[in-house]
């Protein structure tokens, strides 16, 4: 991967973004399209949104979303000890011993999730997944009064881990979903401004917010920029574990490929176009069924402005909505050369529509 491209991957996998607190992130991921964009701008909630080809039609918008999940302080007690709440898809058998920063009014604070040792434990306790409410994080504060000089109710808090080189071209890191979803939205809008002259389509790279809360970001950027295509960039789960059924959840692999969504909101006609690109360029890619919805920002999409063509595009990932998510910067490198090649394809003015 071209270095650049990967120092702003791993900016933004080790930027805080937590749903709802996303400003941070989003600043890391203006000024780098800033670089190359024509146009560069954001919504009053913080969707930030890059464009090339103003003149250009269709208008197609590339859409990751830029939150990821964590937790919130809600209670601080009298010894000091802080609880919180989950924001977004929280696997609570996560919570334990754990490192985390709590992002105060005046910078961010380390702190442990703290939980009664196993040796204290009664046995039939041992087995279960503890409840947000019986784990706490412990800052070292002796009081409430100490702790509150550093936090409050409603800090953002998230989990302290970085980017894990593995084996070959592939990483662990928090935030992967769905970091790699604006970062393939960015790399494909920089690869269509190194000639932009030859571009039909107006195209919008978007980093949108709160996916994980709700999809409310794409809701509210599907409605204000009404597009003609959106494609979203999300992660999907590989399977390609032991403990995963593939007979249950399909055969998804590092290193095969990014994934097309079929089924549910995903257009047949941008579907049928997006496998005929990736043939024609030779770039590899795999298929999964999504009969009822996605659960990416293309169900948001979809039902914006009377029906927006939309697809879904997912990046194999394993061990998803935990600290240590697993991905292969291959795949990674051919989902923004796909994104980038079927925008380029795009002819000028061209309509995706089911034919009745």
């Amino acid at each position: 991967m071209r270095h650049e491209s990967l120092a702003f991957l791993k900016e933004l996998l080790t930027t805080p973004s937590p749903s709802g607190f996303e400003t941070k992130g989003q600043r890391v991921w203006a000024d780098y399209v800033g670089k190359f964009a024509k146009k560069v701008h954001s919504d009053p909630y913080g969707n930030v949104y890059a464009g090339l080809n103003d003149s250009g039609n269709p208008k197609i918008v590339l859409a990751g979303h830029s939150d990821e999940l964590g937790l919130m302080v809600s209670y601080i007690g009298e010894e000091g000890f802080i609880y919180f709440k989950g924001i977004g898809g929280v696997d609570r058998a996560m919570l334990r011993g754990r490192p985390v920063l709590i992002h105060g009014p005046n910078g961010s604070v380390p702190g442990v999730t703290g939980h009664l040792a196993i040796h204290m434990q009664e046995p039939d306790d041992r087995k279960k997944v503890p409840e947000f409410h019986e784990v706490f994080i412990d800052i070292g504060a002796g009081s409430k009064a100490e702790a509150e000089e550093l936090v409050r109710v409603g800090n953002p808090i998230t989990m302290d881990h970085g980017v894990v080189q593995l084996f070959g071209e592939r990483i662990a890191a928090r935030g992967c979903d769905n970091r790699i979803g604006t970062w393939t939205a960015a790399e494909a809008l920089r690869l269509l401004a190194e000639d932009e002259s030859k571009l039909n389509a107006n195209v919008i790279a978007l980093s949108t917010i709160q996916e994980e809360n709700g999809l409310y970001g794409a809701t509210m950027a599907g409605y204000r920029i009404r597009p003609d295509i959106a494609i979203v960039i999300d992660v999907t789960h590989a399977t390609d574990i032991p403990i995963c059924s593939k007979a249950k959840h399909g055969d998804i692999r590092l290193g095969k490929g990014p994934v097309i969504s079929i089924g549910s909101s995903n257009h047949p006609v941008l579907v049928e176009r997006m496998i005929a690109v990736a043939r024609k360029e030779s770039i590899p890619v795999q298929y999964e069924a999504n009969p009822r919805y996605t659960g990416t920002d293309a169900d948001a999409f979809f039902l914006q402005r009377g029906g927006i063509p939309s697809i879904s595009l997912g990046l194999p990932n394993r061990y998803m909505h935990s600290p240590v998510e697993v991905i292969d910067l291959e795949d990674l490198e051919a989902m923004a050369q796909l994104v980038a090649s079927f925008c380029a394809d795009v002819q000028a003015g061209e309509t995706f529509s089911v034919k009745i």
